[in-house]
């Protein structure tokens, strides 16, 4: 009886251990995971450039960028990362957008493109070298270098909208 007792709370302690990892969910790849970070600038950026729609010229102060030249910071910056990703290049920067509505799709697209760069990478693409600003790094290296800017540059986008008295949309 006791033998039986002991086999079977072992039984059941093995049975509960095993059962957390069967329903965690599969690790995302790097490139999911990136691109996925890519999806949440690119939605926040566009909903910022929908609701600060009449003051992309604003800016906090002399020698700073103001809202507009953010926005189109970022799409340039898009662009640069997919030419230095696919070694095509970062290629001409592209002509301002002040228009919001043209403003957002160019954020839209920019983000589009990019992601989708990012999604073909390989795993060993990742790993190759590259140079972005004259720096050697991995791929891997520059995706986190600009998405990582694109955060601080977010942050700023937000606190412009806050001190224009405009709500990101997202905190509704």
């Amino acid at each position: 009886m006791r033998i039986r007792t002991v086999t079977c709370a072992l039984a059941f302690i093995a049975a509960a251990s095993v059962a957390p990892l069967q329903a965690q969910p599969a690790a995302q790849s790097v490139q999911a995971s990136l691109s996925k970070d890519a999806g949440t600038l690119s939605d926040k950026f566009t909903g910022l450039a929908r609701v600060m729609a009449g003051k992309y010229d604003w800016k906090p102060g002399e020698g700073v960028r103001s809202v507009g030249d953010v926005f189109n910071l970022i799409v340039a910056e898009n662009g640069l990362l997919a030419g230095t990703l696919t070694g095509a290049g970062s290629g001409a920067r592209p002509a301002a957008v002040t228009d919001p509505g043209k403003m957002q799709e160019a954020l839209k697209a920019s983000y589009a493109s990019l992601r989708k760069t990012i999604e073909e990478l390989s795993d060993s693409d990742l790993k190759a070298p590259g140079k972005l600003f004259g720096r050697d790094m991995t791929k891997e290296d520059a995706v986190r270098l600009l998405l990582g800017d694109q955060h601080e540059h977010l942050g700023q986008s937000i606190a412009y909208a806050r001190m224009n008295g405009v709500v990101p949309p997202w905190s509704k």
